[in-house]
């Protein structure tokens, strides 16, 4: 009987200053219980002590250190330009994987896949799970995802460390063009993947996604920006899509694309509340946001009662006054600041909606 060979795997590493969590990260990536993996890390010009971890290693990693910080974009480039393998995935520094991560992406891949997600396990800087994420009530989207893509930008995923891709497909997309995507190189990928194949979808927690003290607090002028961040990398990744699509005869019209994605329209509101002297968006208005969420939470692929709570959590951000709406943005984006007894309720209700 000829046995079927293995598919190459690259785990590629991006580090900053991250130190205090290498060690985990690098451990989860040689422990997998899969035999034809490499692992690379790339250190983005760290201060701390991240090059003496990579070196405790030896030829154990390809340890890739940049000269100077160039952001995410530039350590993914970096890496993937030393990467060999056919599916690759790339590991935030402060996350980890568990052992059976890449056996389980193998198992589910074939000849039309462009991407692999998984949902994660939330972790707190001392490893106490605290969530899984993208939450279990949220479906993954699968398959041929690019309709859903192209009508309105975006599509039920994951972030970084759940995600890995087929290299022919990085090659149609990569470099990740660097000052645009400085953060966020996770977003242009997973936005790129589905116009060269399909995305299959892990229903189970294959790693650990860690929350700790680095985290964006939301309110006053954090909120703000955090807000004005997303909403530009949106447009930045909605510019990318554009241009790719049209690349091989698609077409999508990003300011009409956006206006079908609840998650945008709600960082726009934020961005609005918050700081309306700077936000990036001219003409916006509150009520014409909570409107335009309201049809586009009526569109989702979820259970009637989401999409109706959704709907009116829109309106009523819509027409509040400014700082009650600040508010209650806030404890929507951020769970961390909403008071205990709302984050009991609002886990409740979370799975009540289906």
């Amino acid at each position: 009987m000829q046995s079927v060979p293995r598919i190459p795997v690259s785990i590629i590493i991006p580090n900053y200053n991250y130190a205090r969590f290498l060690k985990r990260s690098i451990d989860s990536a040689l422990e997998q219980d899969y035999a034809d993996v490499e692992v690379i890390v790339v250190d983005d010009a760290s201060q701390d002590n991240s090059t003496t971890i990579m070196k405790s290693y030896g030829d154990r990693i390809l340890a890739c250190p940049r000269a100077q910080n160039g952001g995410h974009a530039a350590a993914f480039n970096t890496g993937f330009a030393a990467s060999s393998g056919k599916i690759v995935l790339f590991l935030d520094a402060d996350d980890f994987l568990y052992p059976t991560a890449i056996s389980r992406i193998v198992d589910t891949w074939d000849a039309a896949t462009a991407q692999v997600q998984s949902r994660l396990h939330i972790i707190d800087e001392r490893q106490r799970i605290k969530d899984v994420f993208p939450p279990p009530e949220l479906p993954f989207d699968s398959g041929d995802v690019m309709p859903k893509l192209l009508h309105k930008g975006r599509y039920q995923t994951t972030v970084t460390s759940g995600l890995a891709f087929d290299r022919s497909t990085l090659e149609s997309i990569m470099p990740i063009p660097e000052p645009e995507f400085r953060q966020g190189a996770d977003g242009y990928l997973a936005t790129l993947a589905p116009l060269y194949g399909h995305v299959q979808s892990i229903d189970e927690c294959l790693g650990a996604y860690r929350i700790h003290g680095a985290n964006h607090s939301v309110f006053g002028e954090k909120l703000a920006e955090r807000a004005r961040w997303r909403v530009t990398h949106d447009f930045r990744r909605m510019q990318a899509l554009s241009d790719h699509a049209s690349g091989i005869g698609l077409t999508i019209v990003p300011s009409e694309a956006v206006r079908h994605d609840p998650v945008h329209l709600e960082e726009r509101l934020a961005s609005l509340c918050a700081d309306k002297r700077q936000h990036p968006v001219a003409n916006d208005s509150r009520l014409a946001l909570g409107a335009a969420g309201a049809v586009a939470s009526l569109e989702m692929t979820a259970s009637l009662r989401r999409r109706a709570v959704l709907a009116a959590w829109f309106l009523s951000v819509g027409v509040l006054p400014r700082k009650m709406a600040t508010a209650v943005l806030s404890w929507k984006l951020d769970a961390s600041s909403r008071p205990a007894f709302l984050s009991r309720l609002s886990k409740t209700i979370r799975h009540a909606m289906g």
